[in-house]
């Protein structure tokens, strides 16, 4: 899979983030994508294959898989991945409305679009709102999934066509877990640095504004 798109999507969105929404791309690029695609992927490429049970019955190896792992881990990474920069579209289409609209009357309308403090400020707050619920959305998917962050090195499994209670071994877990703590850990900094943007540019614009009234009140 390219990821040249979430590359060019995350840019774009960068030119008129604050200082922590710079630190947030790094992050997604440097912790979350790169990792993603060095490292992670080729962990669980063989997931299945190397899953082993210590027995030969037709079709039990296979529903004791997809009852442990019923999404794979680094499947569902590549979906969070995704989902949570999908909101920055709304930064991106926005800037473009605003461009496009100049473009078509010929004459500057917004005092300068694309920077934060324009009528982009509503649609950047709900991006970080989205992005926030998206991380928050995934860790509890991951959690109850799994029953917990963690990959286990022998599970048991009664389901049929199993004729009994069988040993099932999976591959690299301590690797696995390494990553998947990994996982939690950059998707719960890129949720701080969410919510701290947030809390940054409504203190900001909320003291902007009794400003401007204290100003106007005054004159």
């Amino acid at each position: 899979m390219s990821w040249g798109f979430l590359r060019d999507l995350l840019s774009g969105v960068n030119k008129c983030s604050t200082g922590i929404g710079r630190i947030w791309v790094a992050v997604v690029f440097i912790f979350r994508l790169l990792v993603y695609i060095a490292a992670a992927e080729n962990i669980w490429k063989y997931e299945h294959d190397e899953f082993e049970c210590n027995i030969k019955q037709p079709g039990c190896e296979n529903v004791c898989f997809d009852h442990f792992f019923p999404v794979s881990h680094i499947r569902l990474w590549a979906l969070q991945l995704i989902m949570v920069s999908t909101p920055s579209l709304l930064v991106v289409f926005h800037i473009a409305y605003q461009e496009n609209r100049e473009k078509h009357r010929k004459q500057k309308i917004y005092k300068s679009p694309g920077e934060i403090d324009s009528g982009l400020l509503c649609t950047y707050l709900i991006s970080l709102l989205l992005k926030t619920g998206f991380e928050i959305v995934f860790l509890v998917l991951f959690y109850k999934l799994y029953n917990g962050f963690k990959v286990p090195h022998l599970v048991k499994c009664d389901l049929r066509p199993c004729p009994n209670t069988v040993d099932c071994y999976i591959s690299k877990p301590t690797e696995k877990m390494i990553f998947l703590y990994f996982l939690v850990a950059t998707s719960c900094l890129c949720m701080l640095l969410n919510l701290s943007e947030l809390s940054y540019l409504i203190f900001k614009y909320s003291v902007k504004c009794y400003l401007k009234r204290y100003k106007k009140k005054h004159q």
